[in-house]
């Protein structure tokens, strides 16, 4: 799953710390998200949603969805 939490996050010049606060999880969490190594879980999905003011959809995107777009 791709997702712009890195950027976002940048954005408010956030640290993964900071956002890992503002979310109640750890920053190893946050890098684990960032690097597309751990997906959320759906309540967490939706915390980061809401924290950003933004639709989960704007933030998370599914690498096979990208993927046929581009063909």
């Amino acid at each position: 799953m791709m997702n712009r939490l890195r950027v976002l996050r940048a954005e408010r010049a956030w640290s993964q710390a900071d956002l890992a606060d503002h979310l109640g999880v750890s920053r190893q969490t946050i890098n684990a998200i960032e690097v597309g190594k751990y997906d959320p879980s759906l309540p967490l999905a939706f915390k980061i949603a809401r924290l950003f003011g933004l639709r989960i959809e704007e933030i998370f995107s599914d690498d096979s969805a990208d993927a046929k777009a581009a063909e």
